[in-house]
């Protein structure tokens, strides 16, 4: 993707960097406090007091870049809780705090892949910041990477759904349902909506689907793209929205053959900052794919 083919509005960046977020265990509060003043310049530091209020802070918060969990706590010791988190966040890095002479539970955790690594106590900070900086980097690498898979495979279903309706429609209006779902189930939306465009308007022929929609005719991100042929992103980052955008991430693609918007397509999330670059390329070239599908069929309507 190249900056000719987006507009950033309202000053937003794509996927502006966050702190990646930490959560820390343990019963004893006075290493939480510790541990809390160790990474909260480099993180977002989530404490608990022990495995159960842990688990009930990632259902709220959900994904942690990385977990720091004491191994001797009630109710539930460290190895036990971490296993809980692996099927729901495989990327994320778990390390283990304990005290232990006997490790072999943590050595069962840590060949199984439920525990990244384990430090004893008392820990050396600079060696823990160590630790927990080298598994904050693989999870950067592991999450890129699970990233790709899930955006390729979701791109390569709807570039089947794509030639499947050029080959068997022969009338515009016929397309624009099939699209429009197709783009809101394989990219997570929360409601897509597809309207075409003849002679620099847009048309009576539209589409929706999904909870998060509005009037596309309102939305001047919608006239911008028509304007000027460039798709226009709006990540509303501070959680802010308004009647003509309801949701927090919006992606206005044009759909343009030859220089001609033939269609808008509008993809709305209601998180803020919902969608990566890779999400918005993906995303615009299968748009690109649907303006030749478009073509072919608005061509052989006319014969």
């Amino acid at each position: 993707m190249t900056s000719s083919l987006f507009s950033a509005v309202e000053s937003n960046k794509v996927n502006p960097a966050k702190k990646p977020k930490l959560l820390v265990v343990d019963d004893e509060q006075d290493n939480l406090d510790l541990l809390y003043r160790t990474f909260r310049r480099e993180f977002t530091v989530f404490r608990a007091d022990g495995g159960i209020k842990a688990l009930e802070i990632l259902a709220k918060e959900g994904e942690m870049a990385a977990i720091i969990s004491d191994q001797r706590m009630p109710e539930m010791n460290g190895t036990e809780f971490l296993s809980r988190t692996v099927s729901d966040f495989p990327d994320t890095m778990r390390i283990v705090l304990t005290g232990y002479t006997d490790i072999t539970d943590l050595i069962d955790a840590i060949n199984s892949g439920q525990v990244h690594k384990y430090i004893t106590k008392p820990w050396e900070p600079d060696q823990l910041k160590l630790v927990v900086s080298e598994a904050t980097q693989t999870y950067d690498v592991l999450k890129q990477r699970s990233e790709e898979l899930i955006r390729s495979q979701a791109q390569n279903a709807l570039l089947s759904v794509i030639v499947q309706i050029a080959q068997q429609s022969d009338q515009l209006d016929s397309c624009v349902m099939p699209l429009a779902d197709a783009f809101c189930q394989n990219f997570g939306a929360d409601g897509v909506m597809m309207q075409l465009v003849e002679q620099g308007a847009l048309s009576s022929t539209h589409a929706k689907c999904g909870h998060c929609i509005w009037d596309l005719a309102s939305d001047p991100l919608v006239q911008q793209a028509i304007s000027t042929g460039k798709s226009q992103i709006s990540l509303d980052a501070d959680g802010k929205t308004n009647s003509a955008q309801p949701c927090k991430t919006s992606v206005v693609i044009a759909i343009t053959f030859r220089d001609e918007v033939l269609g808008i397509l509008t993809l709305g999330w209601q998180d803020a900052n919902a969608v990566s670059l890779g999400d918005i390329a993906a995303i615009q070239q299968c748009a690109d794919e649907v303006a030749i599908a478009l073509t072919c069929i608005r061509f052989y309507a006319k014969l």
